[in-house]
């Protein structure tokens, strides 16, 4: 009589506990009640952008450095081999998963005697806007280029331009 019992307790009870044992190893996922507090994003920038060496010929042109530090000219302008070339680069920290927006500029250079040069920021990777894919504290970066428009050698003389750009950040 007791095996009888027996049989009957483990046909009616075990695949109870098998699913039981099934549904709780197969439920080792956290849960989360709500998103991490919102972090204001931070960006510094960590490298500089520049165009290298050029001479801009009789009507001048363009010179242009991509998001990918590739040089480029347009017009009467050379390109000359000497000198450092690279796009600007910003680290951008802030929670995985922020949309982060940018205001593209345009800015001037100077050769500090009266003369000057149009610094426009056109590429950008990623583009704008674009998602933080690093968690905090682990940087995202955003590359940078742009290009300058020069004129020719008696409105912009050979010489050395220096100058800044601000790119406004907007988390959304």
């Amino acid at each position: 009589m007791k095996i009888k019992n027996i049989r009957r307790f483990c046909s009616r009870h075990i695949p109870q506990l098998l699913m039981v044992i099934i549904l709780l190893t197969a439920c080792n996922y956290v849960a989360v009640a709500q998103e991490p507090t919102p972090r204001p994003i931070t960006a510094t920038a960590t490298k500089s952008l520049i165009f290298g060496s050029f001479y801009q010929g009789a009507s001048g042109g363009t010179v242009a450095v991509s998001s990918a530090g590739i040089r480029s000219y347009g017009g009467s302008v050379v390109l000359l081999t000497m000198g450092t070339v690279s796009q600007a680069t910003f680290e951008i920290v802030g929670n995985i998963g922020t949309p982060v927006s940018f205001l593209l500029p345009t800015s001037t250079l100077s050769d500090g005697n009266g003369h000057s040069l149009t610094l426009t920021i056109d590429d950008t990777n990623p583009g704008t806007p674009f998602v933080l894919t690093n968690d905090y504290p682990d940087p995202t970066s955003l590359y940078v280029g742009g290009s300058l428009t020069i004129g020719s050698p008696a409105v912009n003389p050979p010489g050395s331009y220096n100058g800044t750009f601000e790119i406004i950040f907007v988390q959304e």
